[in-house]
């Protein structure tokens, strides 16, 4: 029912988590969009044909948002983690049924809402007050479009995913709730007092960590 879709860099500033991803890989993004609903904006780069890393940030020249941003990005915690560094906040994993990915795997957030970038419109799971679930270490629900992904419409640049790490202190809440949902060898789960995570990219460089 699911596979990853994407994992998410948040920044304060989308300048500086562009800079901060081109570090770690050698790679730039390229530029995203806007998402009017939430007030963001993003750079994307693909990994495969149906994947994307995604660097995220407030966008200043939007209205404010009449409700709370995704990713808990108006969480006054999130704002002050961010000061110091953008960083790998959370993951997002793609179902061609939302709704009954959301009814049937337990500790997924709901509701699915409507968001738009451009012309691409698609459904994605959002708790009314921006949270996510485990502190992002549980993925984001999201449904795109019939059709082509958007990834395999994004300039390939010859990167790729080898793992994705995902550090919690409920590591095993989490595993046992996507068990026989998500099969991705892929992503691993430990136990850690910290949230955190840990991507392994292949890149035309070399494997580099990004974090």
């Amino acid at each position: 029912m699911l596979r990853l879709d994407h994992i998410t860099v948040a920044a304060n500033d989308l300048a500086e988590g562009v800079a901060y991803v081109e570090r770690a890989l050698g790679i730039a993004p390229p530029a995203g969009g806007a998402h009017p609903l939430m007030g963001t904006h993003n750079h994307l780069l693909r990994l495969s044909e149906t994947s994307f890393l995604e660097v995220i940030a407030p966008n200043p020249q939007a209205p404010a948002p009449d409700r709370p941003r995704w990713f808990a990005m108006d969480d006054p915690r999130t704002h002050a983690m961010l000061a110091s560094s953008p960083r790998l906040m959370t993951w997002v994993a793609n179902t061609p049924d939302i709704k009954a990915a959301l009814a049937e795997i337990p500790r997924a957030a709901k509701p699915a809402i409507t968001v738009t970038r451009g012309h691409l419109e698609w459904l994605i799971s959002v708790p009314p007050d921006g949270s996510m679930p485990f502190d992002g270490a549980f993925p984001t629900m999201i449904q795109w479009p019939d059709g082509p992904h958007p990834a395999s419409r994004m300039a390939d640049l010859g990167c790729s995913l080898v793992a994705f790490e995902i550090r919690h202190p409920e590591a095993d809440t989490i595993r046992s709730s996507l068990t026989g949902f998500l099969d991705d060898p892929r992503i691993r789960f430990s136990h850690d007092p910290a949230p955190s995570f840990r991507a392994v990219i292949r890149t035309p460089r070399g494997d580099r960590e990004l974090v």
